[in-house]
């Protein structure tokens, strides 16, 4: 099997961790590389918030022979999580009951949830016997802790980047302000919204407020300082906060941002009768590689650190940047160097 390209993936009936289900649901996915005789060599990325299952848009740097996910080596696998608007199933979708997207009657995902459907695919769509490697950076690394807790001896090693054990109160708080910002949109309509005209006030606020928590003070000063843009009379943090706020009503909805942030709220590794975070992350087996980001204000380098700390025999990488949360995507240099380590390590 080479180069399949995109792909979906389908089951009956799924049963979510909420009690509800989906019928017929979907998940969206690209591979790249040759899946092995053994099946055996899947390596598979999992994406941050506004990323999907095209792998080349948003990490291509790391993508390709020779380098971090080596296509020589590995069968590239990238999926799209539940709730996105890039091809999976998610709240614009059409509800098979009635024939009409679901929008705000669309069920609540957790982060499980996505992944226990992303391992049916790789198992059942793609037929693999094993996977290699689970890495991901922010959401994908939230996604890449649960592979190795429901994978199993499935998985043979991680790589959490830019993420925690679990979601924490500083960065539900910044989500829940994204999403007020789109609730107070008059054209949100409590969720009643017509596709044709959204709430995209809402949802270019909500985004500018996001680059400012994945940034830094320092990266903000370095790069507009006090400068104003000369043809409109305005700050330039102001200027380009605007651009990144208009640009992304173009790859994004309104109700599927909010149901993935809603989703990344139900981070919690250890919930669910897995006894709490400590007793969750000491059952681990698989070598693990926790990357974290010394700016990082959203996600903090301590709960890297507590990762590699309670997970038995993980390791630990440092990104240096001014970046902020972003550089697990800006500082591709340095997280392809990690990664491409302790993958070879692992092949050893």
């Amino acid at each position: 099997m080479t180069n399949k390209g995109e792909s979906y993936f389908a089951v009956g009936r799924f049963h979510l961790e909420s009690g509800a289900y989906l019928e017929r649901p979907e998940v969206r996915y690209n591979c790249s590389g040759t899946l092995n005789d053994a099946k055996d060599n899947v390596l598979v990325v999992c994406h941050p918030l506004t990323g999907n299952s095209d792998l080349h848009s948003w990490w291509g740097g790391l993508v390709g022979p020779g380098r971090a996910f080596d296509t020589d080596k590995y069968y590239v696998v990238c999926a799209n999580i539940l709730g996105s608007c890039y091809g999976s199933t998610g709240p614009m979708s059409v509800k098979p009951q009635t024939g009409r997207p679901y929008m705000s009657d669309f069920p609540k995902v957790t982060v499980r949830d996505s992944v226990r459907l992303h391992l049916e695919m790789v198992k059942e769509g793609i037929g693999a016997s094993g996977v290699a490697a689970v890495v991901g950076g922010s959401l994908g690394g939230m996604q890449a802790l649960e592979w190795a807790l429901l994978g199993e001896d499935f998985v043979r090693c991680v790589v959490p980047m830019a993420c925690g054990a679990s979601h924490t109160a500083w960065q539900i708080g910044t989500s829940e302000a994204q999403r007020q910002a789109i609730y107070t949109d008059p054209k949100w309509c409590g969720g009643k919204y017509d596709p044709a005209d959204p709430p995209t006030s809402g949802l270019s606020v909500a985004r500018m407020m996001a680059m400012i928590s994945y940034r830094t003070p320092k990266s903000f000063q370095s790069k507009f300082g006090r400068k104003v843009n000369a043809k409109k009379g305005i700050f330039e943090t102001r200027s380009y906060l605007e651009y990144q706020g208009k640009q992304f009503l173009s790859r994004m909805d309104p109700m599927s941002y909010i149901a993935i942030t809603e989703q990344m709220d139900t981070h919690d590794v250890g919930a669910a009768g897995r006894g709490g975070i400590d007793a969750a992350l000491a059952s681990l087996r698989q070598p693990a590689l926790i990357i974290g980001i010394d700016s990082d204000m959203l996600y903090p380098l301590h709960e890297q650190q507590e990762l590699a700390e309670k997970i038995p025999g993980a390791e630990f990488s440092l990104i240096r940047s001014d970046d902020g949360h972003d550089a697990f995507l800006l500082a591709q240099e340095q997280v392809q160097a990690a990664i491409s380590a302790f993958l070879k390590k692992q092949a050893a």
